[in-house]
């Protein structure tokens, strides 16, 4: 199940500040499969570096499909920089579909992990005649767990958090909002949370602040809707503080302008107040921010159109421009993949990990890309 290539990604060395008809040369040294249950649907993950070294992926594991009811939130672990990956820790398994997570060590050593519940599944389970007889069962019996009301109930944005490595978490607690990859720490000591109040009737996108280590979130500011479009199709936002201070968030757009492009809004006031999300030239969906050691910061993004895989973009001037697009991976067969999260090893390599449907299985896997800009 593991692929290794070797190959450099044709550019051309690039001036300050990147543009996009640059595109930096980047090397893939290897990509893998690191889910270790075939068996199961994984979906929807996060990587993210602890100070001591290890990796964490949090990601919807235990599923038949990408909408079924029987998703669970999963966490594996790496002590050697990605060489080998631990068996799944269940974290989170509610009584109705628990999806997208996301996982950061903030600045105090805590673990924060984020999901949401969703109902989608229902819609499904209507149309299930012609199912096979076993397929029928295993759904009646998830939705004998509890009643409409209780599932109901169950509907939310989530947060779960450990003080101990990981070794025990407290039970999921309500926070206003939600994006795949979670949030992120800022340089005054706040957590930030870009998001989106996804079971509130207007869907409004926004940032929520934690002053106490993730232990509660208040809402700070909404982001403005630009003329013409609407904020219910605003998605799975991500963030990151650029070496100026510069707040950067970046949304999945599915108005009719930009259809299925990165948007991206800036605060330089600590989050009080945002730009109009604007267009960055960026067709692919959704990012993933990271501020590397040197102050570039990278975004990584799935590219749902052939060839099907993953890409990133540099910025080199706090994300006012974006680089051409590098390619870690474009190998898929469809658009049932991406969700791709990038953190930085020691030394300047690169590790990205992914979800994946691939050929000849109905069970999308976790894939990782171990990389580097050269």
């Amino acid at each position: 199940m593991t692929s290794r290539r070797s190959f450099l990604v044709a550019g051309t060395a690039a001036a300050l500040p990147l543009r996009p008809q640059d595109t930096p040369a980047a090397r893939i040294e290897s990509i893998s499969v690191i889910s270790q249950e075939p068996g199961y649907y994984c979906g929807w993950a996060t990587l993210a570096a602890r100070k001591n070294g290890d990796l964490l992926v949090a990601y919807s594991g235990g599923r038949e499909a990408h909408v079924c009811p029987f998703g669970r939130v999963e966490l594996i672990r790496s002590f050697d920089g990605g060489a080998s990956w631990s068996w799944p820790e269940v974290l989170m398994d509610s009584a109705i579909d628990d999806r997208d997570a996301g996982v950061l060590e903030t600045p105090a050593g805590t673990l924060l992990v984020t999901t949401f519940t969703s109902l989608a599944y229902e819609a499904v389970q209507t149309r299930s005649q012609g199912w096979e007889p076993q397929r029928v069962a295993r759904w009646e019996a998830v939705q004998r767990r509890s009643t409409p009301e209780q599932r109901n109930a169950l509907l939310g944005t989530w947060m779960l958090r450990s003080t101990d490595g990981g070794m025990t978490w407290t039970a999921p607690y309500r926070v206003p909002v939600n994006s795949p990859h979670g949030p992120i720490a800022l340089k005054d000591g706040r957590l930030l949370y870009p998001g989106k109040k996804l079971w509130d009737p207007g869907k409004e996108v926004g940032v929520a602040e934690s002053s106490d280590d993730g232990k509660t979130w208040r809402w700070l500011s909404a982001i403005p809707t630009r003329p013409g479009d609407k904020a219910a199709d605003y998605h799975e936002l991500h963030g990151v503080q650029a070496d100026d201070g510069t707040l950067i968030v970046q949304i999945r757009n599915h108005n009719p302008e930009n259809a299925r492009e990165t948007l991206q809004c800036e605060s330089r006031d600590g989050g009080k107040t945002w730009t109009t999300p604007h267009a960055i030239g960026v067709w692919g969906l959704p990012s993933h921010l990271l501020r590397l050691g040197n102050g570039h910061l990278l975004m990584s993004y799935g590219y749902r159109r052939a060839p099907f895989g993953n890409q990133a973009r540099l910025s080199t001037d706090h994300g006012r421009t974006w680089s051409g697009p590098i390619t870690i991976s474009d190998d898929g067969i469809g658009g049932d993949l991406g969700y791709p999260a990038t953190v930085e090893l020691p030394g300047g390599k690169l590790i990205t990990v992914w979800y994946e449907l691939m050929k000849g299985s109905s069970r999308a896997v976790l894939r990782q890309a171990v990389w580097a800009l050269v």
